[in-house]
């Protein structure tokens, strides 16, 4: 198992990037984020997937741990394969695809190049049951800290599930005024959610 690689960025594209380990060139695969965090020439070091199949040995690599946990939870949904994992990270961050997942918004998976309805439902219900617990670490504060740090985090995700930045940031701002600076980020990310839908709703209403 090659758990991670550190050498020199030998060539790169926005999906895949050859990194040259004391003279051995790597071919691995990548999301647009982690490419937009190499440069050719320089060092690197990513966390890596090695795929084994009887026709291919296939490297994934990842700038953070969260992203290559969550790239494995992803192949632990039946029907979703190594190279649909990263299509899904390379659109959603580890936080979206949590957040999405928490409010079963399967509509989020479903925006991905080759995911479909059943299989956007499955990543929801499989995943529901394995982040419990790491919600909290990832993508929530502390209940006794407050959430305030984390408002930009919040927005991002938002936006990841289709509102506009000032739609989001107006939101979260009015929540986080209204309940206070002890919420958690997990109390100020479902109040913004429900105030969201409920503009949605007056909106359409009229």
């Amino acid at each position: 198992m090659i758990a991670s690689l550190t050498g020199t960025v030998q060539s790169l594209a926005l999906t895949h990037a050859v990194i040259d380990v004391s003279g051995v060139g790597y071919l691995v695969s990548i999301t647009p984020a982690t490419s937009r965090t190499l440069r050719v020439g320089s060092a690197a070091m990513l966390h890596t997937a090695l795929i084994v199949r009887e026709d291919a040995f296939s490297l994934f690599g990842f700038a953070t741990t969260d992203e290559l946990e969550m790239f494995d939870l992803l192949r632990s949904v039946t029907g979703v394969g190594p190279k649909s994992a990263l299509a899904i990270l390379a659109q959603l961050s580890a936080d979206q695809i949590r957040v999405a997942v928490q409010t079963e918004n399967d509509a989020a998976f479903k925006a991905v190049s080759g995911i479909g309805p059943k299989t956007a439902k499955l990543i929801s219900v499989t995943l529901a049951g394995k982040l419990k617990g790491v919600i909290g670490a990832a993508a929530v504060a502390g209940a006794t800290q407050s959430a305030t740090a984390d408002l930009t985090n919040i927005i991002t995700a938002l936006q990841g599930l289709g509102w506009s930045e000032r739609q989001a940031a107006d939101a979260v701002r009015e929540v986080a005024n209204s309940i206070g600076a002890a919420a958690t980020t997990d109390v100020i990310l479902k109040a913004a959610l429900a105030r969201l839908g409920n503009s949605k709703s007056v909106s359409g209403g009229e």
